[in-house]
């Protein structure tokens, strides 16, 4: 039996053994060029920011506010961390007030706007759904109509890429 791929270990057996031959054939990269030619010039916090409220304000208007949405260096697919969402508690006077924040991996500032906008739909799905369930995947979609798409083709994107780290 074949080792699973690393970032695409819940998929079917027969979708790896695809993505493997392409692999073994060295057109892993071919394969996401072609389908997402374009990369992004959202690099700073401040435009990140604002794609991101874009999309909130879109489909996400009774969600709280964004406090902040930035790059973080310490996000890598090695730990396959690609974003976070945070809500940080302070207390302010007799009220405890509650920010929210998103950050996303400084890996996606060099990749398809398709990714970026798949990370940061994700983050924003879990203003309202905390959990990975039916509900969250549902609000997803809801927001990018391709996401499960889009998620395996950065799950392919991400293996290429650390293929060619090693």
């Amino acid at each position: 039996m074949t080792k699973p791929l690393r970032f695409l270990q819940h998929y079917s057996p027969t979708l790896q053994d695809k993505i493997r031959q392409l692999q073994a054939q060295d057109l892993l990269g071919d394969y996401i060029t072609q389908r997402y030619p374009q990369y992004h010039s959202i690099q700073t916090d401040k435009a990140l920011y604002q794609y991101s409220n874009e999309i909130k304000q879109a489909f996400l208007r009774n969600a709280p506010v964004l406090d902040r949405v930035q790059y973080d260096n310490k996000l890598g697919i090695e730990h396959h961390a690609l974003g976070l969402n945070t809500a940080i508690s302070r207390v302010q006077g007799g009220k405890l007030k509650a920010k929210k924040e998103i950050r996303i991996s400084s890996f996606f500032k060099e990749s398809p706007i398709e990714f970026l906008r798949m990370i940061v739909v994700h983050e924003l799905a879990h203003l309202k759904e905390r959990d990975h369930d039916k509900a969250f995947y549902q609000l997803c979609q809801h927001m990018e109509p391709h996401y499960h798409q889009l998620e395996f083709d950065c799950r392919v994107y991400l293996t290429w890429k650390s293929e060619a780290k090693i």
